[in-house]
């Protein structure tokens, strides 16, 4: 049997332990996300988490169902037609 103490996804290559519901905002999300899920089709407007400062960026008809593996700090409401978004970190 597993023990689920000492399974803790810490790393940055593990998996996301942690999922939130997103309602798109121009306002940081509490923690740099791991990932994205995207439930509805359409285009997903964001701002990176990466080293070089605010870098925004639409995907472009992300199909419903997709993850992307990408670090974001916001969800931005301009721009973004894709809907029941959830970010896992």
């Amino acid at each position: 049997m597993v023990n689920q103490t000492n399974f803790s996804a810490s790393g940055i290559t593990s998996p996301a332990a942690n999922a939130k519901d997103i309602t798109k905002a121009d306002t940081d999300l509490d923690d740099f996300t791991r990932s994205i899920y995207v439930g509805g089709t359409g285009d997903l407007a964001v701002r990176m988490a990466g080293d070089e400062g605010d870098i925004d960026v639409i995907f472009k008809a992300v199909p419903a169902g997709s993850i992307l593996p990408i670090r974001v700090k916001q969800i931005r409401s301009t721009d973004t037609t894709a809907t029941l978004i959830i970010a896992m970190w």
